[in-house]
Parts: structure tokens; C-alpha cells; sequence
């Protein structure tokens, strides 16, 4: 690839991918967005009434808090699952679809002839991801799954908070949160194998095993000590100071120092460098049995400094600190520091609402700016699309494209001095070069190749011979049949 244009393909990296988004709430719709933001044609298909998020704490209109939060960028029709000539749409969108996202009930997407099994024997190359709650089989997978059931099931509530209160969930939805980002992992993961195997893949995800997996120092810590953690509020039970809250003049910072050179550069910065050498203090152990008298020592060095202040004297000195904000400081801080990571996003009555960008870049791409859908906005246009594809007639004409989701991938120009040598597959098949190229998906496993020249009145092709004589064969066994140079 030039450098020239590394930028446009980076802004563009899953153009011409097609995702279905059924999901509900967060998990699966999370992974979508992320998708979207990698410009990803993304069809989120709703119910009647639309994804439960859209009124979730939330009645002005039917773009609320969450459904703001991992929608952007999508295209939005309603179809009633319930209804048979529903279903028939869904299924015809699952033909030109790369991926399906879906967190139903477990039997929900079966019921309408939508499970993974059903859907992957008919189109092979799709990508089928799917989050549950506590797993796709055992005893637990009929069990409604929540992201607090999860926090709760799997031990996380129970190191966090205080020592002598209950037990605290985190204070959003954090688990759903890894799970919508665990999916999207396993999807682009899926498609990398896809694109070298052919295949398509299940992709499964559950809360639970999500939530251990966030766990790991945690199962390791109760291995190898012998003992659970501990909750222990703001700190670290078995480090000090870390992660320990400390009042200033004006508010409260938040301090990391427990390897024992940046405690004494801790020390040093704050005016008391004898103090890294108090017996109370001297190492990590000692430090953390007084942790306590520690931090009273550490906030009356700091009780004339201003939070500011203070956070940025240490941060001179390699200490690690940050002031403790409300969560309004901290977006208005994040606009004037780095305004390129913030998107915006128009919605219902006018509004245009600052979010944050896809926390990637790729070749310095700018993040793109993305309106929330209406429920079923799109849904007429979706439906001529179907259409176009129904009666469209090849564009490609000296190959005869037909089967599920193909397209035609071009070869390298090096291709030659490849391991595969001169007689290596001139054609492979991918369907998200295919739509990109021709703006439509291929149809059936069959290809006919008789002696012409490429058409090149499509963008980025480049004239290429194809040899006389033809040729009926499968693609997934698409044997050294000639020579089809397409450069891009």
C-alpha cells in the first residue's frame, strides 16, 4: 500500500463490511458501534417499539443515556420477528450480511430461525457473535444474565468497597462494557481467519467469564497468598500507598507509591525525605500494616497545597497521581486538551452530544462524526437495497459471480515471488472487497471465466488479462486456472 494512502484506508478500515446488530442494551450493541466507528455498514434491527435502551431511565424521546452511548453511526428498521414475512426480510439481510451481533434470551434467536447452527450451515462464511449471560450450555445457560449478576457471581462486588460495608458493584456497567469490547475482539479475530480459510465463525461471549477473566490478578492473588482479597475501600490490601485517596486544600488526589524509589521521590517532593526511612514506612510490608498513620502523615504535607498543584508537582517528580473529578470537569478537560478524540453526535430535539472517540487510532485516521438512528429511520432505504440486490445484474461481466456473501479479492503484485509461485490461486474471494469494489454483494458458488478483458470502470481497478478458455469450479476449490492480474 502507498503512504499517500495510508490515511484514507485507515479512516475506511471495514468499509464495505456488513454487520447486523439485534442486540439489546449494551454488550452486543457496544461491539456494533465499535464496528461502526471502523465505518462498518451497520444495520441495527429493533423490535416494534425499538431496543429496550432507547427509554431506559429516560422519557423524553427514544434516544435516552444508553441507547446515546453505543448506537452512533448505525442505520436503524424495525422488523417484528413475530411476523413471517418479517423473518423473510431478516433472513434475506443475513444473505449479504459478514457479521450477525445478537444477546438474546438462549432460544430466543433459534425460535425464529436466527441461531447460530441454522444460519451458519446455509452461509458459511458468516460471522455469528453471540453474549450470553453464564454461558451457551450447562446448567446456568437458561439463566437471565444482568452485567450486577455477573459483578455479583463471579466475586468482583466482593472486594470492592469498604472493609466494614457491604459488598459494592462498580459504578457502571463495567462487565457489559468488556463483554460489547471482548465481542468485538472475537469478531475482527473471526474475519482476519476468514480471510485466509474461507470460513466463518460462532463467536461466544458471556458475562461471567467476562468477568473472571478481569479478575486474573485477583485468582492469582487467592492462589498464591492462600487468602481472598480484601475489600479495602480506595486502597490496595497488599500495596501502600496505591490507589489511596488523599485530601488537599481543595479537593482530593489520588496516589500511586508503593515501590519503595518512588515512595522516597514521593517523600522528597513533599518535603519529608526522612520519612521514607520511618521504621513505619521503611518498605512496602511495613507500609501497608500502617497504612492508616501513613496516610495521615501524607495528608498534612498536602493540606496547604491545591489538588492542582500538588498533582502537578508530584508528576514532575515521576509520581504517580491524578486529581480526583467530577465527571463534568473531567469531559470539559478532555475537550480542551484533545478535542480530535471527541465525536459528535446529533440526536432527537436538536441536540449534538460530545463523546468519546474509538479509544484506536489507525494511520492517524480522524474519528468520524455519527448521528444516532431514529427507530426504523432507515428501513425503506434498507428494503430498496434488498431490492437492487434481488434484480441487479453482474457488473463484473466476464466473471459470473453467484453464491452467498463472495466477492473477488485482488492479488498481490508481487504474487510471483510468493511461496504459492507462478501457479498459485489467481482469485480469492472475499466479500467485503467485493462490495467495496462493486457496491453490491456476488450470488452463487460458481464462476465462468472465458478469454476478455477485465472492465475497469470500477475505482481502484486496473486492467488485467484473462486467459482464453473457461472454466465452471467451486470457489473454495478454485484450482490454477490462468492468469487474472487486478491490481489495486
Amino acid at each position: 500500500m502507498q503512504a499517500s494512502n495510508m490515511a484514507a484506508d485507515g479512516e475506511t478500515v471495514l468499509d464495505g463490511l456488513r454487520v447486523l446488530d439485534f442486540g439489546q442494551f449494551i454488550a452486543a450493541p457496544s461491539a456494533g458501534q465499535i464496528l461502526a466507528d471502523l465505518r462498518a455498514d451497520v444495520i441495527k434491527i429493533e423490535p416494534p417499539g425499538g431496543d429496550a435502551s432507547r427509554r431506559s431511565g429516560w422519557q423524553a424521546d427514544n434516544c435516552g443515556p444508553m441507547f446515546s452511548a453505543y448506537n452512533r453511526g448505525k442505520r436503524s428498521i424495525v422488523l417484528d420477528l413475530r411476523r413471517a414475512e418479517d423473518r423473510g426480510v431478516a433472513l434475506d439481510l443475513v444473505r449479504s450480511a459478514d457479521v450477525l451481533l445478537q444477546n438474546a434470551r438462549p432460544g430466543v434467536m433459534e425460535k425464529y430461525g436466527l441461531g447460530a447452527a441454522d444460519l451458519r450451515k446455509r452461509y458459511p462464511r458468516l460471522i455469528y457473535g453471540s453474549v450470553s449471560g453464564f454461558g451457551h450450555s450447562g446448567a446456568s445457560a437458561a439463566r437471565p444474565g444482568l452485567d450486577i449478576a455477573a459483578q455479583a457471581e463471579s466475586g468482583m462486588m466482593s472486594m470492592n468497597g469498604d472493609a466494614h460495608a457491604d459488598p459494592t458493584r462498580v459504578g457502571f456497567t463495567v462487565v457489559d462494557v468488556l463483554a460489547g469490547r471482548t465481542l468485538a475482539t472475537g469478531v475482527l479475530a473471526a474475519l482476519v481467519r476468514r480471510g485466509i480459510t474461507g470460513q466463518g465463525a460462532h463467536v461466544t461471549v458471556s458475562l461471567i467469564d467476562v468477568a473472571a477473566d478481569a479478575l486474573s490478578q485477583q485468582w492469582a492473588e487467592h492462589q498464591l497468598l492462600e487468602a481472598p482479597p480484601s475489600r479495602c475501600g480506595n486502597g490496595q490490601a497488599t500495596l501502600a500507598p496505591a490507589a489511596d485517596i488523599i485530601g488537599t486544600a481543595d479537593g482530593k488526589i489520588v496516589i500511586s507509591a508503593y515501590l519503595q524509589e518512588h515512595f522516597a521521590r514521593l517523600c522528597a517532593c513533599l518535603g519529608r525525605p526522612g520519612l521514607a526511612q520511618d521504621p513505619r514506612f521503611h518498605d512496602n510490608a511495613s507500609r501497608v500494616a500502617n497504612r492508616t498513620g501513613l496516610r495521615e502523615e501524607l495528608a498534612g504535607m498536602l493540606a496547604d497545597l491545591a489538588a492542582e498543584d500538588a498533582c502537578s508537582r508530584l508528576n514532575e517528580a515521576g509520581v504517580v497521581c491524578g486529581v480526583v473529578r467530577e465527571l463534568g470537569n473531567a469531559m470539559d478537560r478532555a475537550a480542551a486538551a484533545a478535542p480530535e478524540r471527541l465525536v459528535r453526535v446529533p440526536s432527537p430535539g436538536n441536540r449534538q452530544l460530545r463523546m468519546p472517540a474509538l479509544p484506536l487510532t489507525i494511520d492517524h485516521a480522524t474519528p468520524r462524526d455519527a448521528a444516532l438512528p431514529e427507530l426504523g429511520q432507515h428501513g425503506e432505504e434498507i428494503l430498496a437495497e434488498l431490492a437492487r440486490q434481488e434484480t441487479a445484474p453482474s457488473i463484473f461481466s466476464p466473471l459470473l459471480l453467484a453464491g452467498e456473501g463472495l466477492g473477488v479479492r485482488a492479488r498481490p503484485a508481487n504474487w510471483r515471488d510468493r511461496p504459492w509461485g507462478r501457479n498459485g490461486i489467481s482469485l480469492t474471494l472475499d466479500p467485503l472487497l467485493h462490495r467495496r469494489v462493486f457496491r453490491r454483494p456476488a450470488s452463487r458458488l460458481a464462476a465462468q471465466v472465458s478469454g476478455t478483458t477485465v472492465d475497469k470502470n470500477r475505482r481502484g481497478a486496473q486492467c488485467g488479462r484473462i486467459p482464453s478458455g473457461a472454466m465452471r469450479c467451486p470457489w473454495e476449490s478454485l484450482a490454477p486456472a490462468g492468469d487474472i492480474g487486478l491490481d489495486w
